[in-house]
């Protein structure tokens, strides 16, 4: 299933951005990037019932995430990945790897949004914004070469596809704090006319 929307050079596909089933460190809100985690009971039987609402789409590309979770999710949901994609790892959170936001923003004495102030600084660096744009832009890049065929999926992390999103939309990558996006959930991404669109988001 694609897009209503098309140009002078024919009906164009969508792009599906997928977060990866449930697991313990996002159930408890901790900071998951090079931890490798499996995924919980419950995110494995999210990942299932995604068969149903992806099944009629027609996918010429599926690109996913090296991490166990985003591949157990990919498997479970009847998918077969067409590449295994480095720039699709979630954001190197650096010496804040395995932390909630709460405990961040006690430590620092105020309110931390990784939106705003960025992973941390110092001896355990993690990774800016500005560089998790530049890795997602050229996802987008391979991406919209192959929208003229059909859809892409692409399966990885929260933070990572927020960030995709934005740049989709010609945002700045700090306006991926604008797209929650929760486990087992996916967005649409896809066109208006000629104008990049967010289609649905959210859906399961």
């Amino acid at each position: 299933m694609t897009g209503s929307a098309g140009t002078s050079a024919g009906p164009r596909g969508e792009i599906v951005v997928l977060r990866h089933g449930q697991t313990e460190w996002s159930r408890s809100g901790q900071h998951t990037s090079v931890t490798d985690l499996p995924l919980l009971p419950e995110g494995e039987e999210q990942a299932r019932m995604l068969r149903a609402s992806l099944g009629s789409r027609r996918f010429v590309e599926v690109w996913v995430s090296p991490r166990q979770r985003a591949l157990r999710t990919a498997e479970l949901a009847g998918l077969t990945p067409t590449a295994i994609d480095e720039d699709l790892v979630e954001i190197d959170y650096g010496g804040y790897e395995g932390r909630t936001t709460a405990e961040i923003s006690a430590d620092l004495g105020r309110a931390w949004s990784v939106w705003r102030d960025g992973t941390i600084p110092g001896e355990t660096p993690g990774e800016t914004l500005a560089a998790v744009a530049e890795r997602v832009d050229r996802v987008l890049d391979r991406a919209r070469k192959r929208l003229t065929d059909g859809d892409v999926l692409i399966v990885a992390h929260g933070h990572v596809l927020r960030v995709l999103t934005a740049r989709w939309l010609g945002l700045a990558p700090e306006a991926g704090a604008l797209f929650a996006l929760s486990a087992g959930s996916y967005g649409v991404l896809g066109y208006e006319h000629t104008r990049q669109a967010l289609i649905g988001w959210g859906l399961h």
